[in-house]
């Protein structure tokens, strides 16, 4: 790979987003009055003080902790700690986004650009014909069993994870119709139905399958559910839903926190490493399904549970068949003699210089 002048940064960007948000949010807590309520809702804050800082140091976005406080710990509807996730992340993942690309650090390009597309037909079809159909019992249970097979996936191969370099090398038409399925798919199902997700879809896909560098896969999974957030907020204002009652006090508690907080955690990150922060979110994770498990005992039964279990196993074997995918095409790339190490940055992921 050819050498290129350090990337120029532009940092300044970021700092003229955060005093425009700001600006934005004094004009609703003093001008508007709004005060009382964001201070009633400071258990929020608190909690996406550590949900902020996952988003933008891994691939699961700040509604992994939202949404089971919402849920779980206060007990209130699935649907609003999914409209909560949707609306906290369009403020914490877009400030994460903006300095990532302040930043200029590598993303995978053609992939996020086709997910990008995926994600603005199959987000509105998921939740115009999908969630609504969705029974609340269900929301908690696909949000549990997805991100649990997540943190399992993390616990026993996060140093194979890890020690990817650079990403398998494709052509960008292949990157950009992967990344247009991923969108598509996972935008219509879990981001629509739990407003988190399709940040982990396209960060499984980019590790598994693609091999890719964690310092490439991570700031691709935050622009994308930055994105499909603001788009997941704008379709429900702009077509008559609307967001379920008490996500704007909510949102006016942990806004001013995440939008701050998630651009640390991309900062501290590149400090401390991944892992170790990628281990404790994993560790929640399996974590927030026990719980769900035990908070829902007497509904879900033991014949419910053992389905949340089977439902578990049957997720990992697909990230199993994806990782055997991954396996075989750089076995393909490898044997090509007009291919270059596998360990390369494909043609997809350009280099953040100008």
């Amino acid at each position: 790979m050819s050498l290129h002048p350090a990337p120029k940064q532009r940092i300044w960007v970021w700092f003229l987003w955060l005093a425009g948000f700001y600006a934005v949010w004094l004009w609703l807590v003093v001008g508007k009055g709004y005060w009382s309520d964001a201070a009633a809702h400071w258990p929020m804050a608190l909690a996406m003080a550590i949900g902020s800082y996952a988003a933008g140091s891994t691939p699961m976005g700040g509604g992994t902790v939202g949404f089971p406080v919402l849920v779980l710990l206060f007990e209130l509807p699935a649907s609003l700690g999914r409209d909560f996730s949707f609306a906290i992340q369009s403020i914490g993942m877009t400030s994460a986004s903006i300095f990532i690309l302040a930043r200029r650090q590598p993303v995978a390009w053609a992939l996020l650009h086709g997910a990008m597309l995926g994600a603005l037909v199959g987000t509105p079809l998921g939740i115009f014909f999908i969630a609504p159909h969705i029974p609340e019992l269900w929301i908690k249970l696909v949000f549990a069993v997805v991100w649990a097979s997540f943190g399992l996936l993390h616990l026993y191969r996060l140093d194979e994870i890890a020690g990817h370099s650079g990403m398998t090398e494709f052509d960008e038409n292949w990157d950009f119709r992967l990344g247009l399925w991923l969108g598509l798919l996972s935008g219509a199902t879990v981001a629509a139905v739990t407003g988190v997700g399709i940040d982990m879809v396209v960060y499984s896909a980019l590790v598994l399958l693609c091999r890719a560098d964690l310092k490439i896969a991570i700031p691709t999974s935050v622009l994308i559910m930055a994105y499909t957030s603001v788009l997941g907020v704008a379709t429900k204002f702009l077509f008559g839903h609307g967001m379920q009652a008490g996500v704007f006090e909510n949102w006016l508690a942990a806004a001013p926190v995440v939008a701050l907080g998630a651009p640390l955690g991309v900062f501290i990150v590149a400090r401390i490493g991944r892992k170790p922060t990628l281990l404790v979110v994993a560790a929640l994770c399996v974590g927030q399904f026990i719980w769900t498990l035990y908070a829902e005992r007497n509904v879900l039964g033991l014949s419910g549970m053992l389905i949340a279990l089977v439902a578990v196993a049957a997720c990992l074997a697909g990230f199993e068949k994806l990782r055997h995918w991954g396996g075989e095409l750089v076995g393909e790339q490898t044997s090509s003699p007009s291919s270059t190490s596998t360990s390369s940055i494909v043609s997809g992921v350009k280099e953040p210089y100008p």
